[in-house]
């Protein structure tokens, strides 16, 4: 390791305050590592929590690795020695285990650029004595973890409160690096055995037999050894993230992230409303409500660190007493930012103190722009209640808006783009005229996704739009809205989004595809030619009801027959309802718990 990149690092922990620095001396030593930049894995919540779970363990230390960008590649790609720690410049395989945690599929390709620059082999099964054991967390993981399955020895499915020390614990059971990390390939067979008979939530691929049928899809998925289960279930936190030391909080705070020197807490877990397209609003069933004293508590401890807090949660507006916290926050001298509001649930104090807290801009998502199809995706949204809240929110203040739609919903239609622009159009006239005695109006902002079938979700048997049809939906919408002036529009490209789709669909085949596109340095198109298998099968085919998918062995709960409900009720254009915790049964979450 040069210099230059210690001092780039010294540089970067200078700025930071709530770092955690331990001594490795008898210690499970564990490489935590975000596949993307620093300012991004530094922002996502997420890899904060597990990093404070692992340090509060006196028998672990766990540092952090990102993937290097800017000056730092550069030394890096010019033979700078491995890809080291934060922490202390530590080497990756000096560590016993490299823990990812994964947040998005288009991360993927980084994870095996790090392993590559931290000098371990990409393949699981050809890796032994002084490799580190590469195991995979988040939420992409535990909705399709196929693609990655050749390159990682084990994922861990739920949520780090619920599984992570149960993991901690059946790992050291085997001691120190010396028995369990310097073990060779036979012997690492038996670590994984070891653990995925003794963890729950545990999936080590290479202990599943896979075949196929003739036609490409799955004939059968079953284990290969004696105590593995057929079926891995999620692990789930009843009381989401919060534990005996209190509210999930970031451990960290930097000026060098997406939010800023801000103390991120989470206010919620999950969400109820039951979007069909939403794969979050499914695989972190049930929702989880933090008490208000709960929260309080957390919002002095946050103040207590840093004057400004990010409220983290599916819908911040959904949160019972959310407005009065806000108020607190306020009156304690702090301020904060949201990540994300709902429409029908928006109210004036909210918007207020939003205002009062040098919010500049407010994102709502109605998703589609025709009744229909917001129907279709059970967005129990109505154009009324949509323009009801830009109003309120252009009556208060000066706020930019920024709209999120879907565009290549199933059963999408040219009309259907063209209700999306009728609607910002009224959108537009609701902020002209409540802001005309301001003289002033904020900015709207469209933000365009391509619609992606997730797994686990009533959309999962359904086909994503051909890539050529979403550029010229895109082309439609931009060129007509850009007209009207005051209205920025961005979208995404489609082409990445078809990768997104393979990497969310494929079966562990993909992974052939995905070291093919890291070996081309990302030459996607390239890979995908030469693959032997054409990845339209997994993302432009409808999938038949009765068929056996690769994350099919994934138990969240949730039955295969609610899905199949829901999935029929989407194609007839019916809502159903929003889920009621303890009060139903119809998902299957609940029922085990009544």
């Amino acid at each position: 390791m040069s210099d230059d990149i210690s001092a780039l690092y010294r540089a970067i922990l200078a700025k930071e305050k709530g770092t955690i620095r331990k001594d490795w001396g008898g210690k499970l030593s564990v490489a935590l590592a975000f596949p993307n930049q620093y300012r991004l894995g530094m922002s996502n919540l997420g890899l904060q929590i597990v990093y404070r779970l692992l340090n509060e363990r006196p028998d672990v230390v766990a540092e952090r690795f990102f993937l290097p960008e800017g000056r730092e590649m550069a030394l890096y790609l010019r033979g700078e020695g491995p890809l080291v720690s934060l922490e202390s410049q530590t080497p990756l395989g000096k560590f016993d285990l490299l823990a990812f945690s994964i947040s998005f599929e288009n991360d993927y390709l980084n994870v095996l650029q790090i392993l590559k620059m931290g000098k371990t082999p990409l393949l699981s099964e050809e890796r032994g004595e002084r490799d580190p054991f590469v195991m995979v967390g988040g939420v992409a993981s535990f909705l399709n973890p196929e693609p990655l399955a050749p390159f990682v020895d084990f994922f861990l499915l739920g949520e780090a409160e619920q599984n992570l020390y149960p993991f901690v614990d059946a790992f050291l059971e085997f001691g120190s690096r010396d028995k369990a990390c310097l073990a060779s390939t036979r012997e690492r067979k038996d670590v994984l055995l070891h653990l995925a008979r003794n963890v729950p939530g545990l999936y080590a691929p290479s202990l599943y037999d896979v075949v196929y049928k003739k036609n490409g899809t799955l004939k059968h998925f079953v284990p290969s050894e004696k105590g593995v289960p057929e079926k891995v279930k999620v692990s789930h936190s009843p009381e989401g993230g919060f534990t005996d030391t209190g509210m999930p909080l970031s451990c960290i705070t930097t000026p060098d992230t997406e939010f800023g020197s801000k103390v991120l807490m989470e206010v919620g877990r999950g969400c109820g409303h039951a979007c069909r397209f939403c794969a979050a609003g499914y695989v972190y069933r049930p929702p989880r409500v933090y008490g208000e004293s709960s929260l309080r508590e957390g919002v002095h401890a946050a103040l207590k660190r840093c004057p400004q807090v990010g409220l983290v949660s599916p819908a911040v507006s959904d949160v019972p007493g959310i407005a009065e916290l806000m108020g607190m926050i306020h009156h304690n001298g702090g301020r904060f930012s949201v990540s994300s509001l709902r429409a029908e649930s928006l109210t004036r104090d909210l918007l207020k103190h939003l205002k009062d807290s040098g919010q500049k801009s407010i994102a709502i998502a109605p998703e589609a722009g025709s009744q229909r199809l917001r129907n279709l995706i059970n967005k129990h949204l109505t154009e009324e209640q949509i323009l009801g809240s830009v109003r309120m929110i252009a009556g208060i203040s000066n706020f930019s808006i920024r709209l999120y739609f879907l565009m290549g919903l199933p059963t999408e239609t040219p009309h259907d783009v063209n209700e999306i622009i009728e609607l910002v159009k009224k959108i537009k006239h609701q902020m002209v005229k409540e802001s005309a005695a301001r003289g002033k109006i904020g900015r709207i902002k469209l933000s365009v996704n391509c619609f992606i079938p997730k797994p686990s979700t009533p959309f999962q048997w359904l086909p994503m739009a051909e890539v050529g049809s979403l550029k010229k939906k895109q082309q439609q919408l931009k060129k007509t809205l850009v007209k009207s002036g005051g209205i920025v529009v961005n979208s995404d490209v489609p082409k990445w989004a078809y990768i997104q789709a393979l990497l969310s669909l494929g079966d562990r085949r993909v992974g052939a595809i995905l070291k093919s596109a890291h070996e081309l340095n990302g030459n996607w198109k390239k890979a995908m030619q030469r693959s032997q298998i054409n990845p339209d099968f997994f993302v432009h085919r409808s999938k038949e009801l009765d068929e056996l998918l690769p994350w099919d062995f994934i138990d969240h709960g949730i039955t295969k027959k609610h899905l199949k409900m829901e999935y029929h009720l989407a194609l007839e254009g019916r809502l159903s309802d929003i889920c009621r915790v303890g009060e139903c049964v119809r998902c299957g979450v609940c029922r085990e718990k009544t």
